[in-house]
């Protein structure tokens, strides 16, 4: 069961990108509150008990083939997050469901270290996390993130990190220690420098100032860290690609990449509806700009189109992107981590 959101294009939720909750595909019921919705939404932590943590890609447009997401849902509540209908799986709405409703797997730690210690397992670079954020807010309290790295560096399994949370500089430590096995690197997720953009976009992500802090604290711990400049927006953030890769680059940041918005399932009409109440006079702008990139569509599935689009304007931004990319030293992308230090518990024993 949903909840339908205000119509009221003014209505906003403190300190949340979505304004409400849109019906979930999956289910028959659906109920309009005829009262006005309130505009405080507090978040509630459940239980994951999933009894299994890696997850398999098959998709060639990510560079890794095993991830783990420690939680489901997330409170950065980025508006465009592609993974907000993952949320109707389990019979929450992708909007504030999504942001408000976090699963998390307390069991995470455990699962992992059988996975990674089991017989059968090959090693390669595990991500974490490619759908939430590993380090959106409730991991300050639950550690869940940090528990997953004391195994990965316990065992020196190659991670790559991506997030939009500066509090990744919190476990500088383990992550340095898998750096010094070529074992880890870190990518921070930087849409815009404009504080305000940021802050009404991503409302509980770590500010743009904070996340170049966090790409210059690793840096200078010896940790590969680089800057994802995701997704971006046409018509509303894709002029600050240059000035992105250049703090990042000035913070410390030894590659970059990018990808652009896409808009799958009920996060065409969040997306759409956010353009109307904060940004009105762009709203037409940024949807035209988006449909233009995919034949007429916000979204494009196929693999080899759904991360960057195709066409004219696809091509503008990928130029646009690399000229500022290739100004400022940044790598395409980082060094590839390496398997060589990996260790089972006994193997050194063994050895003997």
């Amino acid at each position: 069961m949903t909840m339908g959101s205000s119509h009221d294009p003014a209505f906003t939720v403190r300190g949340r990108a979505a304004a409400g909750n849109p019906k979930n595909r999956f289910e028959r019921l659906d109920v309009e509150l005829e009262a006005p919705p309130p505009d405080r939404e507090a978040t509630l932590v459940l239980r994951d008990t999933s009894r299994s943590i890696v997850s398999r890609n098959q998709s060639p447009d990510v560079p890794f083939d095993v991830s783990l997401n420690p939680y489901r849902g997330c409170e950065h509540g980025c508006i465009y997050c592609y993974a907000r209908p993952t949320h109707e799986y389990l019979g929450f709405s992708a909007g504030l469901d999504f942001e408000t409703r976090i699963l998390a797997k307390e069991d995470a730690p455990e699962l992992l270290r059988r996975a990674l210690t089991a017989k059968s397992w090959t090693p390669s670079t595990l991500a974490m996390s490619g759908v939430t954020d590993p380090y959106q807010p409730v991991e300050a309290s639950l550690g869940i993130t940090r528990r997953c790295l004391e195994v990965l560096a316990e065992l020196r399994h190659p991670v790559g990190v991506i997030t939009k949370s500066a509090l990744v500089a919190r476990d500088v430590d383990l992550l340095g220690a898998l750096a010094a096995h070529d074992a880890a690197s870190v990518a921070l997720s930087i849409t815009s420098l404009d504080p305000e953009v940021a802050r009404r976009m991503e409302p509980r992500a770590a500010s743009p100032r904070r996340r170049l802090e966090a790409i210059g604290m690793l840096a200078e711990a010896g940790v590969p860290v680089g800057v994802m400049v995701a997704p971006i927006v046409p018509g509303l953030t894709d002029h600050e690609m240059p000035a992105i890769l250049e703090a990042a680059a000035e913070a410390g940041a030894s590659f970059a990449a990018f990808t652009v918005l896409r808009l799958p399932g009920a996060v065409e009409g969040l997306f759409d509806d956010w353009l109307e109440r904060h940004h009105p006079a762009r709203r037409q702008k940024v949807m035209s700009r988006l449909r233009t990139l995919r034949g007429g569509a916000v979204h494009d599935a196929r693999f080899g189109h759904r991360m960057h689009g195709w066409g004219v304007f696809a091509d503008q931004i990928a130029g646009l992107f690399h000229a500022a990319r290739r100004k400022h030293g940044l790598a395409r992308r980082g060094a590839a981590l390496s398997t060589a230090a990996f260790r089972k518990p006994g193997e050194q024993t063994r050895l003997f």
